[in-house]
């Protein structure tokens, strides 16, 4: 089973700094040749960790609302359309979905009307309590820190640890747990591929 390395983890490190750094700028801090860190690269994107490459846009730079924390209580079973109201909608910037069963969520508000907003947006009626902040400042900085890659099963969604295996089919990689998961799912990709 694949896992992250020192060197994985600068890459990472330093393309969240800047997405759009040259292969030749992290091949120089690596001490690797462009066509290893393009390779690199390569890999984690086969793995899931870098999904894609996007613009950090600095919204205070633009007048498009009011920017607030929003922090809402949902029915359980709301939570998830919530969510992915939210997340569809270009005002929000993130969403983060609590243990509790919460949505906290960054947006810049275009009128400044907060409940105008949301009725709008979501099932009003679903959202039990709603706490509103002006917010003065935002960064985001995802960290990398001695992260280890950790994929869920393909098959039964446990973590895959270094004992885990992994198989590409077709044009996709798939990590599983354990040989067992790994047999099961490609019998059962073998059977839908041919008809059965």
């Amino acid at each position: 089973m694949p896992d992250l390395d020192d060197i994985d983890r600068t890459i990472l490190r330093l393309l969240v700094e800047d997405g759009r750094r040259p292969y030749s700028d992290i091949a120089e801090a690596v001490d690797l040749s462009p066509p290893a860190v393009s390779d690199r690269i390569a890999r984690l994107r086969e793995w899931g960790i870098v999904r894609r490459f996007t613009a950090d846009v600095d919204r205070s730079k633009l007048r498009d609302g009011v920017s607030v924390l929003v922090t809402l209580d949902l029915e359980p079973n709301a939570v998830e359309t919530t969510r992915a109201a939210l997340v569809a909608d270009e005002a929000v910037e993130h969403v983060f979905t609590t243990a509790a069963g919460s949505l906290v969520a960054t947006l810049r508000v275009p009128s400044g009307d907060v409940r105008t907003f949301l009725a709008e947006t979501v099932e009003f009626g679903a959202i039990r309590s709603l706490d509103v902040s002006l917010l003065t400042a935002t960064s985001w900085s995802p960290g990398i820190g001695a992260a280890e890659f950790a994929p869920e099963c393909a098959e039964c969604g446990n973590t895959v640890t270094a004992e885990g295996e992994t198989l590409a089919l077709d044009d996709d990689t798939y990590h599983f747990c354990c040989s067992s998961c790994a047999g099961r799912f490609e019998n059962r990709y073998d059977d839908l591929k041919s008809g059965v």
